[in-house]
């Protein structure tokens, strides 16, 4: 039996500060915000055949709304190409966002 090698990705989560955010309701990261996000950013810069080379262990693992920190899991031949989709992720509906990787490791440790 053969194991999967996967990495985990540890991302804050920047958003403008600049945005005025008393005209409209400031964004809630969630699961469902992100991986909308990177899968469209994944297609745009790799096209489908990206998408679907990387969809088969791409996942986000957690996210924590309140301090804006995410986990995400990628294949170990698969990471550098979710990486930098993550990178080029420049908004999350309609609030500019940057990202900015914390930790990057090849197991989860909870400590």
């Amino acid at each position: 039996m053969v194991a999967f090698k996967n990495r985990y990705m540890v991302m804050e989560v920047f958003l403008d500060p600049n945005k005025d955010l008393s005209v409209e309701d400031p964004i809630i990261i969630t699961k469902t915000n992100l991986e909308k996000a990177i899968e469209g950013s994944i297609r745009l810069n790799f096209g489908e055949c990206g998408w679907a080379s990387s969809t088969n262990s791409f996942q986000v693992k957690y996210v924590n709304p309140i301090t804006k920190v995410c986990i995400f899991r990628a294949s170990r031949n698969e990471y550098k190409k979710v990486w930098s989709s993550i990178t080029m992720v420049r908004s999350i509906g309609n609030c500019p966002v940057v990202f900015n990787l914390l930790d990057l490791s090849g197991k989860l440790e909870y400590r």
